[in-house]
């Protein structure tokens, strides 16, 4: 039985393990942010590790953006 670490996701899936839209999914897809793995007859699968990469990248972004001041805000 494969370990729940090499589970491969849907595309409905992998939206609802990040939280985003399906068109949101197409969107990162076609920035190359996630290429999935594709089934014999189409299919897109995602495999959770590269899931877990991405919100791990965007998270880290996420909190460098936080770090910059915005113009014309006092510091405190």
């Amino acid at each position: 039985m494969p370990s729940p670490d090499n589970r491969l996701f849907s595309a409905r899936e992998a939206t609802a393990y990040l939280g985003i839209s399906l068109s949101t999914l197409g969107r990162i897809e076609r920035q190359s942010l996630l290429i999935p793995f594709r089934t014999p007859g189409g299919h897109r699968r995602y495999a959770k590790e590269m899931l877990d990469e991405y919100l791990e990248t965007t998270r880290v972004q996420h909190n460098s953006l936080q770090e910059i001041p915005v113009v014309g805000e006092s510091a405190n």
